[in-house]
């Protein structure tokens, strides 16, 4: 996932016109024969302009991983991205998928997620990802909590509430670095 949020950064900042991918999806994103992720299919992406940060389209993306400004009213922004990436990061911690039948108007991905994270957290997590027996299990539960957080605000509601992918892969690489030092113990 910092594969991926290093690629969307690159897209929103390392260019003088930020790159919209406006379609990130798990199967935009390829592996390599080294596990590193890469972000594929620009078929729909979109350049912003210098002077707007904001722009519409009338093309739509893959619902579950749309943000609620760019399926309502075509609004198109790096935050649409930021979205994306947040149900992308939920999905890939709890195996459990948008579109998966337990999910309806009522109850969806982002809403599960919510209600368990922090003091539940266990209960959502892929239980392939994490096991009780593991060493170290009390501070790698953290570290996915903290995981869970960040997705969650990737997706809030209002897009100007949102972080940017700057923040998003600071805050990767810091839960990574714990990571690692629990494995060096």
């Amino acid at each position: 996932m910092v594969d991926v949020a290093s690629a969307l950064e690159y897209l929103h900042f390392g260019y003088a016109k930020p790159v919209v991918h406006c379609d990130l999806k798990p199967s935009n994103i390829l592996l390599d024969e080294h596990m590193i992720a890469h972000v594929s299919d620009f078929g729909i992406a979109r350049f912003l302009d210098e002077r707007n940060s904001v722009m519409h389209t009338k093309t739509l993306a893959t619902l579950g991983y749309m943000a609620p400004e760019f399926g309502l009213k075509g609004l198109v922004s790096t935050r649409i991205d930021v979205y994306g990436f947040g149900i992308i990061l939920m999905e890939t911690f709890s195996r459990m998928k948008p579109s998966d039948e337990i999910f309806n108007e009522d109850l969806t991905l982002k809403n599960w997620i919510e209600e368990s994270v922090p003091n539940a957290t266990v209960q959502v997590i892929d239980g392939n990802l994490l096991r009780q027996q593991d060493e170290h299990f009390s501070e790698k539960l953290e570290c996915v909590s903290m995981i869970f957080k960040l997705a969650l605000s990737c997706c809030t509601e209002c897009p100007q509430d949102r972080i940017n992918m700057k923040e998003v892969v600071a805050a990767l690489k810091k839960i990574k670095r714990q990571l690692d030092t629990l494995s060096d113990t």
